[in-house]
């Protein structure tokens, strides 16, 4: 009996098969085209997810944050998205960790200094006493992975920066987009990013005193923001008018120019951890 497969089906075994061959400039374009279909079926799902690894060889954005974890040795560590809670099994148990997550699925048991709160960000910051919260202490390291929308993203960061010092250290997950489909403000594939690639332009125009580096890490860039300002409120008086001017921004923009625009970081350990040491705790 006959199998009939869909055009993402049959483009995305073409693209395994020429991968094989060693012919990845190939594979890549039957990727691209499995993805033009709006059959979003698991071909369409591994299609993104192979692009992701011809567009960001070496190690993933879990591996880079583990090792910036044992890197830094946050006493105070701040994650919003946790989900399922992989990212707080690689934090020092004597690290003040603080989880925030509407929903989370942890399946693992946390340790003596790990917390999850059930409730947005945007709760979590505006109802509870945040410093108290870290045992009075600033905080060292955040990692901005909830809402893959611009300007929930953006208030995550005006909010974990108000704690920060200016040795601290935020990452933001999903910065790094791999194609309009799955930079998409609104989910219509299960590879999704969203639009938090615009966050990465606001920085670079609103807050040139900081340093920004997205390191080329699968699957979607793993963003590194330093020298911060806990004192700083440009985001925050203005955010109305940049949420606006960056929504009328289309993905298009970055034609041609993502690296430079995304302040493209290679991934490689030494490099990466040579810049955190550049900009942080001196």
């Amino acid at each position: 009996m006959a199998i009939t497969l869909s055009r993402a089906q049959f483009s995305y075994r073409q693209a395994f098969i020429q991968r094989l061959l060693g012919r990845p400039q190939r594979a890549a374009e039957l990727c691209l085209a499995a993805l033009k279909t709006e059959d979003y079926s698991v071909a369409h799902m591994r299609a993104h997810k192979m692009l992701s690894e011809f567009e960001f060889p070496g190690e993933g954005y879990f591996q880079v944050l583990t090792r910036i974890h044992e890197h830094l040795k946050p006493a105070t560590y701040l994650e919003i998205g946790v989900d399922k809670g992989e990212s707080f099994e690689v934090v020092a148990p004597t690290t003040l960790a603080l989880g925030i997550d509407p929903d989370p699925h942890v399946k693992k048991a946390l340790g003596p200094n790990q917390r999850v709160f059930k409730e947005t960000s945007d709760d979590f910051f505006a109802k509870r006493d945040v410093t108290a919260e870290l045992g009075g202490k600033p905080l060292d390291l955040a990692f901005i992975d909830g809402m893959h929308q611009m300007e929930f993203a953006l208030r995550d960061f005006i909010n974990v920066e108000k704690y920060c010092t200016p040795d601290s250290t935020v990452l933001i997950h999903d910065v790094y987009p791999i194609d309009a489909t799955s930079a998409a403000r609104e989910r219509v594939s299960w590879f999704w990013s969203g639009d938090i690639w615009r966050l990465i332009l606001i920085l670079k125009k609103y807050r040139p005193d900081l340093a920004v580096n997205v390191v080329a890490a699968r699957p979607t860039g793993l963003a590194i923001v330093q020298n911060l300002d806990p004192n700083s409120r440009v985001l925050e008086e203005r955010q109305r008018e940049i949420i606006d001017e960056s929504l009328a921004q289309d993905i298009s923009v970055l034609d041609g120019r993502k690296d430079e625009m995304l302040n493209r970081f290679p991934n490689d350990w030494p490099s990466i951890a040579k810049l955190i040491d550049s900009h942080g705790r001196s």
